[in-house]
């Protein structure tokens, strides 16, 4: 990978204007799709590979383009497209009451001023994690390969300008594709899903339970990047949470047990008699999923136990090569980090402005302006302590599994529920009631926290691509700024406009009353008032803790037995567990589809190329459904017209399930075959 091609005359052009901006306007389209996406199912997409096969296409008609300027756009583009998963925690001000829509410079500040801090955070580790850490970082090292094979230079071949060419093709039409069965299923043409709830028989416990998928080519494109090991563990949780837990606690034994006990249960409180869909839809929203949140934190807990040993030693290291260069040793070129004076005034210039809006949220609200100064104290502390341990271990974890694998939404559960338990500790020193500005003031400083995650988790990934293609890490890292700018300011209106059409699930009704799940904005919230406002379900989160510890353990016996070829990953467990069964069933098809693609193209002459397309299709697939989406909202928003598609009345007998079922296998199929005939022939 260090024989990169060479710019003419030996010339290094990689931060310039032309790449800053192609940049920025990736960023804007990926932060509008994952924006979606991530309300939408509860997962993003890392942009990276999509956005350097844009970029190279396109600068090709310049020519002086390089492979380091190629670099730069894709820095931005990514670190836009990451910034979106702000989304897992934002919307919860919506959900809990306190904001009624997003005000957009107080939006773009949590952003910036997390985002940034995420960088400057992620620096330091650089050289522990990216460099001497021995990790696989494996969407970096694919990054710099499509780099490698498609930039304009004396390395590179004819078949690279060809398989550039047709990867830029291959996310248009994946996209297309996306795009046009979207508007279908608005048009009422085709169902987006197709589900089944049935009550189970008296000798089976006679409880309530169902199965559906979501017939939507970005949970298909989402699938396959997320690969078999995590499909498959997410297809084992939602077989406890569906196949187990709801019809336990649907049965009507288990009913009767629970009123005899005086036990709280959601399915008591619903009409006898109640209908499969409405008895078991209700008990998973209403208990089942908080057991998913409490897998899902014994899940990051283990992980960020495991990580302890090697964060500490990758530390270590850090500080002892930071000595040397004390000492005088002087530093290569890709060496070259923003200087750390630098990186401490931008650090502190970012505290300041998180002070000064915790500071006006607090004097802003009764109930807290007597504590101002202990609020925002507290919070600074807890956004530099709980900040840079969340960046250590995210960039971690990325470059252990991937950005996108990364279980940056249990880092997020974990963030809120401590941010909540401080606030406890708060109110008791004030003597102040707890009421909403309390939880709103929990989740905006677990919003700055999880904006240092996010960023933290995708810069690595890239700086890891760019340490492969020998680009300048300053250089870099500036790009990683403007890219966290670029993307904040697009992300509340995206929220917005969602908002004003769709409306978030426990929120205010948008205009098309089809409310976004939002899961892990929701989960968070629920959490964020049930520890501070009481009422917490603690006893279903205990419950998935065990259910957690289980998986953690049965992960262990797993992989011993098989020497590590067979795996179980927790948090995918619980992801599983968590997420709606239509969207999990759809991903572990996804899944399995991707391997069965890769599976197919193995041992052919065009693997390497052929699974690199599969990539760029599945990004296509994600991109265009999402972004048609969003388009959709404004359409909605603009027209006051909840269905501005539809093709077909409300209620029409056309069998638009079994069509969509239909016409999704056949494109499906047919997509797969045109990619594998397209590496082919490259």
């Amino acid at each position: 990978m260090t024989d990169t091609p060479r710019p003419e005359g030996g010339r290094r052009i990689e931060l310039t204007a032309r790449a800053l901006v192609l940049g920025c306007l990736l960023a804007v389209v990926f932060t509008a799709a994952n924006t979606y996406l991530g309300l939408k199912v509860g997962l993003t997409f890392a942009s990276a590979i999509p956005a350097a096969v844009i970029s190279m296409a396109i600068l090709r008609g310049f020519r002086t383009s390089t492979i380091w300027e190629n670099m730069t756009v894709q820095t931005v583009a990514s670190v836009g497209g990451a910034m979106s998963s702000i989304i897992f925690v934002l919307p919860g001000l919506v959900m809990v009451g306190w904001w009624l829509e997003f005000p957009f410079w107080e939006s773009v500040l949590i952003c910036v001023f997390g985002g940034v801090l995420g960088v400057t955070f992620s620096i330091p580790l650089r050289r522990a994690l990216v460099v001497e850490g021995g990790l696989p970082y494996p969407e970096g090292v694919a990054a710099a390969e499509v780099l490698t094979v498609g930039s304009r230079g004396a390395a590179q071949t004819e078949s690279a300008v060809r398989e550039n060419a047709a990867g830029l093709w291959v996310v248009i039409t994946g996209a297309v594709v996306s795009a046009g069965y979207a508007l279908l299923v608005a048009g009422r043409v085709f169902a987006g899903e197709a589900a089944k709830f049935i009550k189970l028989p008296a000798s089976l416990g006679g409880g309530a339970t169902g199965m559906g998928f979501g017939m939507q080519f970005a949970l298909l494109g989402a699938g396959h990047l997320i690969g078999l090991a995590v499909g498959l563990a997410q297809a084992f949780g939602l077989l406890l949470a569906w196949g187990i837990a709801v019809p336990i606690l649907t049965s009507p034994d288990t009913i009767a047990w629970l009123t005899a006990n005086g036990i709280p249960s959601i399915a008591t409180t619903l009409e006898p008699g109640a209908a499969a869909e409405e008895l078991a839809g209700t008990v998973w929203r209403r208990e089942v999923r908080f057991m998913g949140a409490g897998v899902i934190g014994v899940a990051a807990i283990w992980t960020l136990i495991k990580l302890a040993g090697p964060l500490i030693g990758g530390l270590t290291s850090a500080l002892a090569a930071n000595r040397r260069r004390n000492a005088g040793e002087v530093l290569d070129r890709t060496e070259q980090d923003i200087p750390i004076t630098l990186v401490a005034g931008l650090s502190l210039a970012c505290l300041v402005g998180i002070a000064g809006l915790l500071g006006w949220f607090a004097q802003g609200n009764p109930t807290l302006a007597g504590s101002t100064a202990l609020l925002v104290g507290g919070g600074l502390v807890y956004v530099v302590v709980i900040g840079f341990a969340v960046a250590a271990i995210c960039g971690y974890m990325a470059g252990l599994i991937g950005s996108s694998n990364s279980p940056v939404s249990g880092v997020g559960i974990l963030a809120i529920v401590i941010a909540s338990l401080l606030m406890l500790g708060v109110l008791a020193l004030a003597g102040v009631p707890a009421d909403p500005s309390v939880v709103a003031f929990a989740l905006i400083v677990t919003a700055v926290v999880f904006a240092v995650a996010v960023i933290a988790n995708d810069n690595l990934q890239d700086l890891k691509t760019g340490q492969l293609v020998q680009a300048t890490p300053w250089r870099q890292q500036t790009a990683l700024i403007v890219g966290v700018i670029a993307g904040a300011i697009v992300i509340p209106i995206i929220l917005n406009l969602l908002n004003d059409a769709f409306g978030f699930e426990g929120g205010p009704a948008g205009i098309a009353d089809e409310p976004l799940a939002a899961p892990q904005a929701t989960l968070i919230s629920a959490l964020a008032k049930g520890v501070i406002e009481g009422g917490l379900r603690w006893d279903l989160i205990a419950i998935g803790a065990v259910i957690g510890v289980a998986v953690i353990l049965l992960d262990a016996v797993l992989g011993r037995a098989t020497r590590g070829r067979m795996k179980l990953p927790p948090l995918a467990v619980g992801i599983g567990f968590y997420l709606p069964a239509a969207v999990t069933t759809m991903l572990v098809i996804g899944a399995v589809c991707g391997w069965l693609y890769d599976k197919a193209i193995k041992t052919t002459r065009f693997a390497d190329v052929g699974r690199r397309m599969g990539v760029l299709l599945a990004s296509g697939l994600i991109v265009g459904e999402s972004l048609f989406l969003v388009m959709t909202a404004g359409v909605i928003v603009s027209t006051e017209n909840e269905a501005p598609f539809a093709m077909l009345p409300e209620g029409s007998t056309w069998p638009a399930m079994t069509a969509g079922i239909a016409a999704f296998a056949v494109l499906t199929v047919a997509l797969y075959a045109w990619v594998r005939s397209r590496s082919a022939r490259v």
